[in-house]
């Protein structure tokens, strides 16, 4: 075998290598379209710079999410009234998204007041019917509009 056999066979692949790059890479550039929930007209956090969820694909990422009445704009005093407030608002926008908490993998939880740790999991266990995605419970120092707790998650579409 030649010299030439060897250009030729570097060639050959060389153009192979090239053309499954492009296919790769005209692959990874597809995008996925986004879909932005917003809060409802008639919350207190209509005008803030955030959505309560983007809907990316099958993912769907929720912010974080207080227990605050709508008419007030604050949380309540009772923390049961406001633990039901945050899981309203939590499901609505998973309902938003095509999602059920069931559809949930992970969760986060800031806490103001790791006490009250016990109730808030009642409450959470009530909320699913069937696996708990993963989760952290955080101590926070303090939250925004007088909450107590602030839910975020990610959930995912089960098929």
């Amino acid at each position: 075998m030649g010299r030439n056999f060897f250009y030729l066979r570097d060639a050959f692949l060389g153009v192979i290598v090239l053309t499954l790059g492009i296919a790769v890479g005209t692959a990874a550039q597809k995008t996925v379209e986004r879909r932005y929930i917003k809060p409802p007209a008639n919350s207190s956090f209509q005008q803030l710079p955030f959505s309560e969820g983007v809907l990316v694909g099958d993912t769907l990422y929720v912010a974080g999410h207080i227990g605050v009445d709508p008419k007030t704009g604050k949380a309540p005093a009772d923390i049961d009234a406001e633990i039901k407030l945050l899981f309203d608002a939590f499901r609505q926008t998973l309902t938003e998204g095509g999602m059920t908490m069931d559809d949930l993998v992970q969760v986060q939880v800031h806490c103001t007041d790791l006490s009250l740790y016990d109730k808030f999991n009642a409450a959470y266990r009530a909320n699913f019917s069937k696996d708990f995605p993963a989760r952290a419970f955080l101590g926070a120092n303090q939250l925004l509009r007088g909450g107590h707790f602030e839910m975020l998650g990610i959930a995912v579409k089960r098929h």
